[in-house]
């Protein structure tokens, strides 16, 4: 038979399949030839599914029209595939229509199927020479093989031998295991009857083609899913070319699980129902199963446990949950028959909400009647609750009478200035009708009342902000009373008494008021203050300007607030101003001192701590303890004798004449001597001999020479108090005579005359 003619030639290049890879570009070239005896309009465009739309993002088809001459042949018409950068790996089918409607509407559109295989990026770049193979069906994401349960599926891979030598080609699937998959070689026709000859290659001439069959036939164990395992085409020739392709495989989920229930022991009286549930995964997915049951009754009269509760089974794999019924509540075991049916039903889910079988296994648990026995007891079990609703309401008429319990003191002796606070427990609270509190003792009390009349009184049952009130109710009946204030803080000793006004049971039936009383005592003791218990000094006699060290013993020191030091003279004038030492929590503030000051067994002791000596004479010290708490009462010491402060040792620092401190000094008549003194000290007195005037301790002095100086002069020292030595220095003098030509007679004045026994210099004076 004759092909049709048709007007209109085609030629494609490159003809057949394309490769490319992920971000390629890939370019078809198309040329026309109009063979026909008219001009034409020709279209060319492409049709496409939404898997190659995604492949080259096209919106929509490019398209060329060519106007032709008959006889004439069209430009080269050219056309990009713009492969997408995250493009899977596959074939991916498209189609190039032809169409001319207007001037060839009989003989198109003419269609040319192809395909874009979109290689692996591991894939070596392929040359005009290398070999290719192609994959029949062709797969993609969006086609993939779909495999049904226990059924194979056979893959052809197309080989073509582009080189020019004779070449070996081998298969594999590095990607799945070995009961995977199976590999088919074509047989070589070399093989003898009868002998058994493994194919392992496919071997092809130059520029010829063959094909290897690839079967597919997953484990029963696989799980459903979308597979894309990676095929590989070895080649003897080129070992180090990389030839990649993928086969995109979807197993279909098989949601199909065998659910058993088998019955154990399903009649009881004390014991467990038991069951015991079987559970086989004949699908492809994990199951992740939660057990339990629901009741088919109106009322769900058990309880069960599952062991395990829960359970995951892979594919092809089953497992076994024993299962309890234990039947509640136990009155509702019947009292005879043929025993109570308790109906249930398994209540299974999964936890990925996959489908279930829709009709679960049932079980029936049935409780046996109670043995006669019970039946007996019942009745004794009504007998006696008859009898506990006549006991009731005996004591409804004759309830228990109040009592008024543990009355006392939070603390039965507490310190001046904290306040006496009581507590009391009164049982049955509900007949109280009134409380009297009354108190003898130092400080004059009125009673206190606390009307019950109308429920707690608000002084006891309601506290202040952010307080507990004085009085809670304990299990209603019993009312406990605590930390209830007195207004009481003076010491002495005192007896408080409550006495409870109650009416035991129904007015009716006690009209008289009855009275439940108690009493407590409790001592206010004075408050305790820091004591002294020793006060002295290092030794009885200091000199004006060294230190006086004190030093004292005080118990209690953690009540000390600051302790005071004064002195006094005899006379009754005061040494200087008080001193006062403050102290913190029994510690001494003052960072100098604390370390003359320790603290053991309640007791500070300090040692030696300084007090100027600024004043001279004999003075009593007394120390006194202020204390921290509020007390008024001070505790007080005084040295046990006096303690005398001399004065600075006086002393004659200089005493000239005329500049001369020679203890023998000869003057010449006429001429003038001039006498200075320098005398250092505190209460003294200061004379100048033999002229006995008392003279201050700094002074100077000019005397004529003459024969009527004295031939003795000295300075003389005492202490006004004779608490030291007197000290004095002087002076031998002689006075040599003056010689003058002519005698002229001068009235000399006298000295005076001083008693021999008064003379000041009794023994020679000290030589320097």
């Amino acid at each position: 038979m004759q092909a049709k003619f048709n007007p209109l030639q085609v030629i494609i290049n490159p003809p057949g399949i394309q490769f490319g890879m992920p971000g390629d570009t890939i370019e078809l070239y198309v040329v026309v030839i109009n063979q026909g005896n008219q001009s034409a309009i020709i279209d060319l465009y492409f049709v496409f599914d939404e898997v190659f739309q995604n492949l080259t993002d096209w919106s929509s088809s490019p398209r060329e029209s060519l106007a032709l001459a008959p006889g004439q042949n069209s430009d080269e018409v050219k056309f990009e595939f713009q492969i997408a950068a995250n493009a899977l790996p596959g074939t991916y089918d498209y189609t190039l229509v032809v169409d001319s409607p207007l001037h060839y509407p009989q003989d198109t559109p003419i269609t040319f199927p192809n395909q874009i295989k979109v290689l692996l990026k591991e894939q070596t770049a392929i040359r005009v020479n290398d070999p290719t193979f192609s994959l029949r069906p062709n797969t993609n994401p969006n086609k993939p093989l779909i495999f049904n349960p226990n059924e194979p599926h056979q893959v052809e891979v197309i080989v073509d031998n582009r080189s020019y030598l004779v070449d070996r080609f081998r298969l594999n699937c590095p990607d799945l295991d070995d009961d995977w998959f199976t590999i088919n070689y074509p047989a070589t026709g070399f093989e003898g009857p009868g002998l058994v000859s493994d194919v392992t290659a496919l071997e092809l001439n130059p520029g010829t083609q063959g094909q290897i069959l690839l079967k597919f036939h997953p484990p029963g164990d696989t799980l459903a899913g979308s597979y894309s395992p990676t095929i590989r085409l070895y080649s003897e020739n080129s070992p180090d070319l990389v030839l990649l392709d993928l086969v995109y495989i979807q197993i279909p989920t098989n949601y199909r699980l065998d659910i058993k229930l088998h019955t154990i022991l399903a009649q009881v009286s004390r014991s467990l129902g038991k069951y015991e549930l079987s559970l086989a995964n004949q699908g492809n997915i994990v199951r992740e199963l939660i057990l339990n049951l629901k009741s088919r009754d109106e009322e769900e009269l058990y309880t069960y446990k599952f062991e395990p509760t829960e359970v995951r089974l892979l594919p092809n794999r089953s497992a076994v949950a024993n299962l309890t019924v234990k039947p509640r509540p136990w009155w509702r075991r019947p009292w005879f028959g043929a025993g109570l049916a308790l109906n249930f039903q398994l209540d299974i889910k999964d936890q990925q909400n996959l489908p279930l079988l829709n009709t679960l296994p049932q079980g029936t648990l049935v409780w046996k009647h109670r043995p006669w026995w019970q039946l007996l007891l019942l009745i004794l079990v009504v007998l006696g609750l008859l009898g506990g609703i006549g006991f009731i309401i005996w004591r409804i008429l004759n309830p228990d009478p109040l009592r008024l319990e543990n009355f006392s003191a939070n603390d039965s002796k507490i310190t001046e200035g904290d306040e006496i606070s009581l507590k009391w427990d009164i049982h049955n609270y509900q007949q109280l009708q009134k409380l009297v509190l009354t108190a003898k003792g130092s400080q004059p009390i009125q009673p206190i009342t606390y009307n019950f009349s109308n429920g707690i009184p608000e002084t006891l049952g309601k506290g202040s902000a952010n307080e507990i009130p004085p009085c809670q109710v304990q299990d209603k009946q019993e009312l406990i009373c605590s930390n209830v204030k007195t207004g009481v803080k003076t010491k002495g000793n005192y007896t408080f008494e409550l006495q409870a006004f109650y009416r035991n049971g129904r007015q009716l039936f006690s009209p008289n008021n009855k009275v439940a009383s108690q009493t407590t005592q409790v001592e206010i003791a004075e408050k305790q203050i820091a004591e002294l218990l020793s006060f002295q000094a290092d030794k009885p006699l200091y000199t004006k300007g060294q230190n006086i060290l004190l030093s004292w013993a005080i118990a209690r020191p953690l009540l000390l607030a600051q302790i005071q030091l004064a002195g006094s003279a005899d006379d009754g004038t005061f040494y200087s101003k008080p001193i006062t030492y403050k102290f913190n929590q029994g510690n001494i503030t003052d960072p100098k001192l604390q370390k003359l000051c320790t603290q053991q067994n309640q007791q500070l002791r300090c040692t030696n701590i300084p007090l100027s000596a600024t004043k001279a004479g004999n003075f009593v010290f007394e120390i006194k303890a202020f204390p921290n708490n509020g007390s008024q009462k001070t505790s007080f010491k005084k040295t046990e004798s006096k303690i005398g402060i001399l004065p600075k040792p006086f002393k004659i620092v200089s005493f000239r004449i005329n500049a001369s401190e020679q203890p023998n000094l000869v003057l010449k008549e006429g001429e003038s001597a001039t006498l200075s003194w320098r005398v250092e000290g505190e209460n003294i007195q200061v004379k100048l001999l033999p002229y006995g005037n008392d003279v201050p301790p700094v002074g100077a002095m000019k005397l004529p020479v003459n024969q009527a100086f004295p031939p003795q002069i000295g300075l003389l020292v005492n202490d006004i108090s004779g608490q030291q030595q007197p000290q004095q220095r002087g002076f031998a003098i002689k006075v040599i005579k003056k010689v003058q030509p002519t005698p002229i007679p001068s009235i000399n004045p006298l000295a005076p005359t001083l008693p021999s026994n008064s003379s000041p210099f009794k023994t020679p004076f000290p030589l320097r």
